[in-house]
């Protein structure tokens, strides 16, 4: 800061004095800007954010309308990212950490309702289903005797799968019931014997779901909300009633192409029932990173029933490394350990990401579904966001 000189006492210079004093300025200047070019500031020299980089590569490489994460570091520090557009008819800016369809994760859920239910001695997970369900499941090569609680949680049943996404893109408004949706994987046969090997199929979780409402006598979605959404305060979070087919807060639009080199269609609003157990849940980023934290902090089961959500068995399906406990995955960092989470899939939304033992948590979601190399990079940007 320069002093400030009364005017009533600055001296007044000859024109000689003044050229003087001009050439003294101009070598100054000159210095400032030599010296700037040597040793550049902090803020030019510093390296582009690599989570942001990441993103937008996802928008103009991969042609995502939208991507966006929230990433929590070491120190508990929390950053919102967003790339692209959030409307593709208005331009619309994409909302920081804008609440999603977090699909898949919705798994996570209730697996913690399930051992929750464990923990109080309602539910046990070594036993069949039919102890809870009598005369459920029965198909070709399917009995409910045969099939446990664990075995569904952990997707190694052998039932298959009753999603149908083509019949889904066409009536994106339709509400089903669970039963219904059950009927549809019954009417195929077993994919192999309870226990033989893993296969993902949402099948397991509709069935689990169909048990958490027998055993509490309340709807699922009541069962969510109340012991973990409220509980943990997830406030951008929560399982939709019946019927219910918008986001309640703002939120990009989600995206489908109903062929591979289709138009991009608005998926945005849309009845989730037939995702259910599965994949009903709606939250952000930021509280999808919340909830594992919460989950792998102990706030949610006691050890007994944590220990057993993260015992594993591979699932090399889900990618290199991978492997499945009941309800959570663990995926392998490139710098080293692994991170817990899940991720899901809904129409227009695809979800990835999950916390390490240390604290760090990242969260990702592009608005569209990726395949091939794009789905690789969106889950090599979490890697990225968790190793910078």
């Amino acid at each position: 800061m320069h002093a400030r000189v009364s005017p009533r006492f600055r001296p007044a210079l000859s024109r000689g004095g003044r050229r003087k004093a001009l050439l003294a300025v101009t070598v100054l200047t000159g210095a400032v800007m030599t010296t700037g070019a040597l040793f550049p500031s902090t803020a030019s020299a510093a390296r582009p954010d690599t989570v942001q980089s990441s993103l937008n590569a996802l928008v103009t490489d991969d042609r995502m309308p939208a991507a966006l994460a929230s990433v929590t570091d070491r120190q508990g520090r929390t950053h919102n990212y967003t790339a692209g557009v959030g409307d593709l008819k208005t331009g619309a800016k994409v909302p920081k950490d804008g609440q999603v369809r977090a699909g898949s994760n919705t798994k996570a859920f209730t697996a913690v309702v399930a051992l929750q239910l464990v923990a109080e001695k309602k539910l046990a997970l070594d036993s069949p289903v039919d102890t809870y369900l009598p005369g459920l499941l029965r198909g070709e090569g399917i009995d409910g005797h045969h099939i446990t609680v664990r075995q569904l949680l952990q997707h190694t049943s052998g039932l298959p799968d009753y999603l149908d996404k083509r019949a889904i893109l066409k009536d994106p408004q339709r509400y089903y019931e669970p039963r219904e949706l059950l009927d549809g994987a019954l009417a195929q046969k077993a994919h192999f014997a309870p226990g033989a090997k893993w296969e993902y199929s949402n099948t397991n979780y509709l069935v689990a779901g169909l048990i958490i409402q027998k055993v509490t006598g309340r709807p699922l979605g009541e069962e969510i909300n109340r012991r973990i959404i409220d509980r943990i305060g997830l406030r951008h979070t929560y399982f939709p009633t019946p019927g219910e087919t918008t986001l309640h807060e703002p939120h990009p639009k989600g995206y489908e192409r109903e062929t591979d080199d289709g138009p991009l269609i608005d998926y945005t609003t849309m009845d989730m029932s037939m995702a259910w157990a599965a994949g009903e849940v709606v939250s952000t980023n930021g509280d999808l990173n919340r909830f594992y934290a919460a989950l792998l902090g102990g706030r949610l089961l006691p050890p007994a029933q944590l220990a057993q959500m993260r015992t594993t068995v591979p699932a090399e399906e889900r990618g290199p490394g991978v492997r499945y406990g009941l309800g959570l995955t663990s995926t392998p960092l490139s710098c080293g350990g692994v991170y817990w989470g899940h991720g899901g899939t809904a129409l227009g939304y695809r979800t990835r990401g999950g916390v390490t033992e240390d604290g760090r948590a990242a969260a990702i979601t592009v608005t569209t579904t990726p395949t091939g190399a794009a789905s690789r990079r969106v889950e090599a940007a979490v890697d990225t966001a968790l190793c910078r």
